[in-house]
């Protein structure tokens, strides 16, 4: 007895066809993980593309500021380990019991990890200045707006997030990219 096939709704067909592009990118990003500096350099020409793109066009300071906002945002994330020990000593002093950083040689080393890995850090950028990009070819996105107060105000948003961090990389020498041997030097 030959039972015959469902028919397949036209649902069924995009979904088939979805599902089958998201593999073949999910494919083609897991084929660029390894290759960190030249991920990064992509990034950085679609980061050149697109302030060239606002400069040329001399509008859309509104995209331009949020994408700046949003990526102020992910380095921030990217800098800040994922579990904060000035945060947790806070946290236990309320019960009595403060933890704090390894002093001796037995206690236990607890490496850095990053609240948002590089790949989703570079992910998370990339696909934002492509959006950015994407958004100042539409006129409904260029919202006028008197630019220098959206600078001055980023710088002084860039200085008050970031106050925290430059402060730790001055007092410990920290160095938040693999350029030396080490990556975490204690001042002594």
């Amino acid at each position: 007895m030959d039972v015959p096939e469902p028919e397949q709704t036209p649902f069924g067909v995009v979904s088939e066809h979805t599902s089958r592009f998201a593999r073949q990118y999910q494919n083609y990003l897991d084929k660029s993980t390894p290759h960190t500096k030249y991920r990064w350099a992509g990034t950085g020409v679609l980061l050149l593309v697109f302030m060239l793109r606002i400069v040329l066009a001399q509008g859309w300071y509104i995209v331009c500021y949020t994408v700046g906002i949003y990526l102020l945002n992910l380095f921030l994330a990217f800098l800040q380990p994922k579990f904060d020990p000035s945060i947790e000593q806070d946290e236990g002093m309320e019960d009595g019991a403060a933890g704090g950083l390894p002093t001796k040689q037995d206690e236990e080393f607890r490496p850095f990890i990053r609240r948002l890995p590089e790949f989703k850090f570079w992910y998370s950028a990339t696909r934002a200045l492509a959006i950015g990009f994407v958004c100042t070819w539409f006129e409904i996105f260029d919202i006028p707006v008197f630019w220098p107060i959206l600078v001055v105000y980023w710088f002084i948003l860039f200085c008050l997030t970031m106050r925290r961090q430059i402060q730790h990389m001055i007092k410990y020498r920290y160095v938040p990219f693999s350029i030396g041997k080490t990556r975490y030097n204690r001042a002594n």
